[in-house]
């Protein structure tokens, strides 16, 4: 790890922790743009996965690969021969496995932790990312929320779906649509449905009002610094569902950033920041809030395709990458770095 003072006019080193980079789709993968924006500043870059992390009396190592990346469908990286070294020799860490949100991913934070206290600046901040559940945190700006339900009782729940009319339910820790119902008081299956996702009352489970401006998109807002990015990817829901997630075949359009989306990015910028946590996605739809992305969030390469004036699967291999989301967050580390 260099002293902070010296980061202008050198390379730096990065570490991020992802999920295998074999696996990733590459045009559309927010974790690759980041790779590629380090490695036209002349970064050094390493990838590791959750299993490469180890502890050795209280000091963090990883078994880590040097890889060179590159902005292309079938060719993305290369890589070297994996090779044990202290997460210390990193000047930043990056965690950007994605959900789900478990013991492991728990223990990884740890992990991140002891690496933070040898000096490495993590992002997003390892204990900010064990405190922030992604759905509980909008609890702290209900004020911009629909109205809401935690419990883990199926009676509570049904008066709720039956007091609102129109309710969705979801787990507190699922992603890409996962374990989410809509739920009217007539449907045949409530009973059913009510009894398997809160596990006979044992689950904790969150239900909001059915918001229906959901049929011009879940709004993904990207929040770096504390300031969000000028367009939102709307995620609308393909035809006969209801969840807009693009896992669940969502289509994604990006839209100018509206008046109420910059409203709430102000009012939730400030805390993400006290929290470090530097890059962000805010889901909205219509009015509200209604999730805060910590782990991973993505859609960066389709609204950088957005601003090129391309479609995301339109890459130019001989082109120079460009990411201006990217971009603005390691700008964001580079800050804290010179800060520290």
């Amino acid at each position: 790890m260099r002293s902070a003072c010296d980061t202008s006019d050198m390379s730096l080193t990065l570490g991020v922790v992802m999920d295998p980079i074999e696996s990733i789709t590459p045009y559309k993968d927010t974790t690759q743009a980041m790779l590629l924006a380090a490695a036209a500043r002349g970064w050094s870059l390493h990838v590791m996965e959750q299993r490469d992390l180890y502890l050795v009396q209280g000091k963090a190592f990883a078994r880590r690969r040097r890889v060179r990346v590159f902005d292309d469908h079938t060719h993305w990286f290369e890589a070297e021969q994996a090779a044990d070294a202290p997460l210390s020799e990193h000047d930043i860490i990056l965690m950007r496995k994605d959900p789900p949100f478990d013991m492991d991913y728990v223990y990884t934070t740890y992990f991140l932790e002891r690496a933070a206290a040898d000096g490495v600046l993590v992002g997003n901040r390892p204990g900010s990312l064990r405190d922030v559940n992604e759905k509980l945190f909008t609890a702290w700006f209900s004020e911009f929320c629909p109205s809401t339900l935690v419990t883990a009782s199926r009676e509570r729940l049904r008066g709720f779906i039956k007091e609102h009319g129109d309710a969705i339910v979801k787990p507190l820790d699922g992603m890409g649509g996962a374990g989410i119902y809509r739920l009217t008081p007539q449907d045949p299956n409530l009973n059913m449905i009510l009894e398997g996702i809160t596990l006979n009352d044992t689950r904790q489970i969150m239900a909001q009002r059915y918001v229906p401006e959901i049929v011009d998109g879940d709004k993904r807002v990207l929040v770096i610094g504390g300031k969000p990015v000028d367009h939102a990817l709307a995620r609308i829901p393909a035809a006969g569902e209801t969840r807009g997630n693009l896992a669940a075949g969502g289509r994604g359009v990006p839209v100018p950033l509206g008046t109420r989306e910059r409203e709430i990015a102000e009012a939730v910028g400030p805390e993400l920041v006290r929290r470090g946590l530097d890059f962000v996605g805010l889901d909205v739809i219509g009015d509200y809030l209604t999730e805060i992305n910590v782990t991973s969030p993505t859609c960066a390469r389709e609204l950088d395709a957005h601003a090129r004036g391309l479609a995301v699967t339109d890459i130019d291999p001989s082109r120079a990458y460009t990411s201006g989301i990217a971009d603005r967050y390691l700008d964001v580390l580079e800050a804290r770095l010179k800060g520290s």
